[in-house]
This record gives C-alpha cells, structure tokens and sequence, in this order.
C-alpha cells in the first residue's frame, strides 16, 4: 500500500505579526461586506494574509487590527478562533484594497478504508474515515482495480462507494484506491483484498420467537435471510444463535445452522427469553453479519 502526501505550504515573509486575540466567529461576519477573497490555511502554522497595496491598515469585521507593512498581516499559531472576514486598506484614506475570508484546517489525511460484501456477488460496498478530520470541505475519487481491469467506484455518500460486474473466486486481489482532496493538500489510501474474503452479510431480518404448545421448554424461532443477500439458493447461509434468559448477563452462543428455523430446547419454563440470530456465507468466507435486532418470547405455559 502507498501513501501520497500533498501538503500547501505558507511561505514566510517579513511581516509585522498579528499577535492580538481574534474575536469570535460572529466577529469575522461583521463590517466589511464586499466580496472576499477566499483563503485557507493549516491549522497551528503561521497564515500570511496578502495584501496587494504597500503598508496597510487591517480590520476584521469592524475591529481595527493594526497597521502592517507589505507584504502582509501574520497571524502566527494560527487557531479556530482566527477564522473570519479580514480587509486591508490605505492607512489614510481607508479605501479598501483587498478583503479575505479565511478557513483553517489541515490537509486530508490517507484515507482509512474498509469493504465489505453484504450483496454478493453483485457489489462490493466501502467507506472510508480520516484522522484527523480536516475540518475543510474535501472532495473525494475512488476507483478499483483488478489485474488490468480499472474502474470507477460510484459515490454512495459523502465518504461511501459501490461498484459491482464482479468475478467471483478470483485469485486477483482487488484492489480499491481513494484520493482526498482539499485547499490544503491530497492524499490517497489504497485497499487491497480477495472478493471472497470480505463477504459480510447484513443481518437476518424478521425474527420471530414462538411457544411451542404443550412444550414447557422449548421456543421456535423462525427468521429470514437478509433481503439484501440476492441469490440465496446459489450462495446459501448458515446461522448462528445467541440467547439468553432475561436479566442473564451471559447469552449462549449455538451453530451454525443451515435452516431458517431452529428450536431451542432444555429452556427454563417460564421464562422470558431474548433471542439474535447471526449469517455467514455456507462456505465460511468472510464473516458472520452482525447481530439480528432482538425478539423474546417465553415457552408455553400450560393452563
């Protein structure tokens, strides 16, 4: 896997620092409301604010800061708090020169990924975080390879994507790359895996919990594959059980299962049961979904 930093640097510059304390936001929307030039800066680092006249005087929002000669106003050590609407004028006749609205953040970090394949075989689903988040608005491209195949994996949220036209049991890894991009910098994560090895179903659906009539000890469960798992008869499950009598912390874990139904038995009679069930492909690739929500029931009780 490699990693690509890209990273905005500030060059220094003879400046007078700004080494008052900036007001809050509110502040930076005050006074000056001419149209602003954009400019971001990294967080904790010295920000140069540019100005295209001589010596000038800068303001944020109504607040005079100071008077700073070319070619700008430095705000070392820069903090969230500097964020705002900044201008600079002529230091006599106050006539405006330039104005800026300055964002702090970092460059995007590589991106963190994971995938999964809750549908299989028809799509493959992944997501990605960054540490630290960036605190800017960063844009997002993710593509996939496999051997010489490359394509696009679609944007599914703001940090989310799919693709599919799958080849189930290949011996070619896939291999999934996400480049994030913002004012600051860019960086990129890649994810390399074997299709069968990230196959992860959703959980079953519809779980019911049943007495069986004149069986003091015993419940019937009964659930549904996931409605998101597309061929069931060509890519079966199995299922695992974890139960446990209310008020017992430590549930028993029983399976799997190749059957959409299974009866517990040897239950206390009487007592309240809560009950999740657990799917994974037949043949043991990749890992067991999630918990199912759970359902309760109790045995039968005769009258």
């Amino acid at each position: 896997m490699r990693w690509l930093w890209v990273v905005a640097l500030v060059a220094p510059a003879c400046t007078v620092p700004y080494n008052g304390t900036a007001g809050s936001a509110g502040d930076g929307d005050n006074g000056d409301r001419a149209p602003c030039t954009p400019q971001h800066g990294s967080l904790g680092t010295e920000v140069l604010l540019l100005c295209p006249g001589g010596e000038a005087e800068w303001r944020r929002g109504g607040t005079v800061l100071g008077t700073s000669p070319a070619p700008g106003l430095a705000l070392p050590n820069a903090s969230l708090a500097h964020e705002g609407h900044y201008s600079c004028h002529h230091p006599v006749t106050g006539e405006t020169w330039a104005t800026i609205c300055l964002r702090l953040g970092y460059p995007p970090p590589p991106p963190a990924i994971e995938c999964w394949a809750s549908s299989y075989p028809q799509a493959v689903n992944c997501s990605w975080g960054l540490s630290p988040d960036p605190l800017l608005d960063t844009d997002f491209v993710a593509t996939y390879r496999h051997g010489t195949d490359t394509g696009e994996c679609t944007l599914t949220g703001p940090r989310s994507c799919s693709f599919g036209d799958l080849q189930v049991f290949s011996l070619t890894p896939y291999e999934l790359n996400v480049t994030a991009r913002n004012p600051l910098g860019a960086a990129s994560g890649a994810l390399s895996f074997l299709l069968e090895n990230i196959i992860k179903p959703d959980p079953p659906e519809a779980l019911r919990v049943s007495p069986i009539p004149g069986e003091p000890q015993k419940l019937l469960l009964e659930w549904n594959p996931p409605s998101s798992w597309p061929f069931p008869e060509y890519f079966p499950l199995h299922y695992r059980i974890r139960y446990s009598r209310d008020n017992d912390s430590v549930p028993t874990t029983v399976g799997p299962y190749e059957l959409t139904s299974h009866t517990l038995m040897d239950l206390e009679p009487g007592s309240l049961h809560h009950v999740q069930v657990a799917a994974k492909d037949i043949t043991d690739s990749g890992e067991f979904s999630a918990w199912s929500p759970p359902a309760s029931g109790t045995p039968w009780v005769g009258l």
